[in-house]
């Protein structure tokens, strides 16, 4: 998994364009069979995104959200955009995030009427929670001259269908009342990322701004007002979240660091048994009868850091020459050594924070590997110290 990236998806490409206003230097990256995503990092922040268009419909929401998780093995799927309120609890420009998604055009056709077979799934519990903690927090939102109400989030279930809901009166709206009265809004791409998600083991979030009320304004001069607002809101709330996701990441590896290198400096030492001079070794790492003893790097200064980051090097390679890195993590891993020694080697307080950056980066690309986040956890000090 890469632990400092999570994929946003959105079926618009005004929803696209709000959520890429959030990221500095995005790049383009090219699925093998076309799909077209950019990857670029939070403003402000270590978190990478992987952004990507699926257009409208559960269908094609399902394909580019699986491909999007075999693609990046992402901390997190977020799917983000606009929905419309089935009920007054959503305000215009409010942003809901799913409890659980309603896949609710499934159902049987009887000679009494049509009855109800829907799917659902629950939003992951660790994602409602930090939600829920964003929401109680509530420093989330651009602040926009002009708006006088902030813009709050209500947590519901949310309604994926097939066709574009825009009426209150008609057959399908009152059936959908009827079934899924606790439907804070309706859409139609959720089941399918949601479907994505529980069958390839990633966490899925949905969060949609409301932009209308399915009640047959979709056309008017109001959803053109409240649209590109409702998607910058969700852009807003979607992006702190993913921030927030790698930062759990961050502090569980760093946790892992500690602890491994606690148990280095503990148990480290070599003893000669009696009689027979054979030497026990200790050590804080064992795999495969090869033992790896770990000392904090002496880095007083930028040349010392420059030459721990050539001697990591030498590490990353062995593990890839191993198999435990395999082809597309290792070029990423050198991809971000490399910033961070371009980075230490100018030596000034700015250039010291990328190289932090970096090594954070290179930290949850190799969070799988204790030897290799246990060599870079003093690194990452020592980048912090200089600057």
């Amino acid at each position: 998994m890469s632990k400092d990236l999570v994929v946003i998806l959105t079926a618009l490409n005004l929803e696209y364009q709000a959520v890429r206003q959030k990221l500095t230097g995005p790049q383009v990256h090219r699925h093998e069979r076309g799909t077209r995503f950019e990857v670029g990092t939070v403003q402000g922040a270590s978190c990478r995104i992987a952004l990507g268009l699926t257009s409208k419909g559960n269908h094609s929401a399902a394909v580019i959200a699986e491909r999007a998780i075999q693609e990046f093995s992402p901390v997190a799927v977020l799917f983000v955009g606009v929905a419309g309120a089935l009920w007054d609890t959503a305000r215009l420009g409010d942003v809901v995030m799913a409890t659980h998604v309603y896949a609710y055009h499934g159902g049987t056709s009887e000679d009494d009427g049509l009855k109800a077979r829907p799917r659902v799934w629950e939003a992951p519990h660790g994602i409602s929670q930090l939600g829920s903690h964003l929401a109680r927090v509530n420093d989330w939102a651009d602040d926009t001259p002009g708006h006088e109400r902030a813009p709050q989030v209500r947590f519901g279930a949310i309604a994926a269908g097939e066709v574009v809901q825009n009426s209150k009166i008609s057959a399908q709206a009152r059936w959908i009342r009827q079934h899924y009265n606790d439907a804070l809004a309706i859409e139609m791409e959720a089941a399918g990322v949601a479907q994505a998600g529980h069958l390839n083991g990633a966490p899925v979030a949905i969060i949609r701004g409301i932009s209308d009320r399915a009640d047959g304004t979709k056309s008017s001069a109001e959803d053109r007002n409240w649209q590109p607002r409702a998607a910058a809101n969700a852009a807003a709330f979607a992006t702190r979240l993913a921030v927030e996701l790698v930062g759990e990441q961050e502090q569980i590896a760093m946790s892992q660091a500690d602890r491994a290198h606690t148990a280095d400096g503990l148990n480290e030492h070599v003893s000669n048994t009696a009689h027979n001079s054979t030497v026990g070794i200790m050590a804080g790492s064992v795999k495969e009868s090869s033992v790896y003893l770990n000392a904090d790097p002496k880095v007083t200064r930028p040349a010392d850091l420059v030459a721990e980051l050539d001697g990591f090097r030498e590490h990353l390679k062995r593990h890839h020459v191993e198999g435990a890195l395999d082809d597309d993590t290792y070029r990423e891993a050198l991809a971000e050594l490399g910033s961070a020694r371009r980075a230490a080697r100018e030596e000034t307080p700015e250039s010291f924070k990328r190289a932090t950056m970096a090594l954070k980066r290179l930290r949850g690309l190799n969070a799988e590997i204790p030897e290799l986040v246990a060599r870079l956890a003093p690194l990452v000090v020592a980048a912090g110290n200089l600057s």
